[in-house]
């Protein structure tokens, strides 16, 4: 996806997730994430939005810890959250291709990187917001899904920080049924590193996991059991990275 792409889906995911956190209202629970309420999806990932913008507008070279979630709440946070929102869709918009600042994860370039993360940040929590009004989670457009499942798979459990360890190795298989072109990953799974992923479907699999690309982001992204898609192969692995795929952004 090219990065105006992405920023059209951040733009499309932050008023989706503002309109079913209102529909829901903010002392809703969260079924996705239990324990968490509308209002602190909102004041997390508004803070988000204004930590990311901080990078993209002023272009800091290092680390810069957020400014913490606001004692905010109904309508005026939903405000503060729209206001977030825009002003980072704004941000990316307004920001030089050569953009240089801080980023985590590899990426074509920093603009690319923020562009893409937030666009993905964003959707998961929308799918948050989209539980606690009762909608749908999994309705992600096949090609913006399998970009935010090679994200997942390809750069955040790349890192060593990945709990993703089985007891003994393993290959776990991702295949959308609607993806783009070649979109398939194969995930090498070993008790004493972190996954290796590559995107192709040479060799076998332990367990494999297929469906639309939407419902499959869902899952992977730990948003939607994994029985809204077709487990074929050993359910361990599957069990294993609902127990310990859960990441931190940085």
């Amino acid at each position: 996806m090219k990065i105006d792409d992405h920023i059209e889906s951040l733009a499309r995911e932050g008023q989706s997730l503002a309109d079913a956190a209102e529909a829901a209202g903010t002392s809703a629970e969260v079924p996705t994430c239990p324990g968490w309420r509308v209002r602190g999806l909102l004041r997390h990932t508004g803070m988000v939005h204004r930590w990311a913008t901080q990078y993209v507008v002023h272009g800091h070279k290092e680390y810069q810890h957020d400014a913490g979630e606001p004692d905010l709440d109904g309508t005026e946070l939903l405000s503060w959250f729209r206001e977030g929102h825009a002003g980072l869709v704004a941000a990316l918009r307004g920001a030089p291709a050569d953009l240089e600042c801080w980023t985590f994860l590899p990426a074509p370039s920093p603009l690319a990187f923020w562009a893409r993360r937030q666009a993905h940040e964003t959707a998961v929590h929308r799918m948050d917001a989209a539980s606690a009004a009762g909608r749908e989670v999994g309705d992600v457009p096949p090609e913006f899904a399998a970009d935010g499942i090679d994200e997942l798979l390809a750069a955040f459990h790349a890192r060593d920080r990945s709990r993703v360890r089985p007891e003994r190795p393993g290959t776990l298989r991702v295949r959308p049924t609607d993806g783009p072109p070649g979109a398939v990953w194969t995930v090498h799974l070993a008790p004493d590193g972190p996954p290796r992923t590559v995107r192709n479907d040479e060799g076998p699999a332990d367990t494999e996991l297929s469906g639309a690309a939407g419902a499959l982001y869902a899952v992977l992204w730990n948003r939607a059991p994994v029985d809204t898609v077709t487990l074929t192969g050993d359910p361990q692995l599957a069990a294993l990275w609902r127990e310990s795929s859960a990441i931190t952004w940085n």
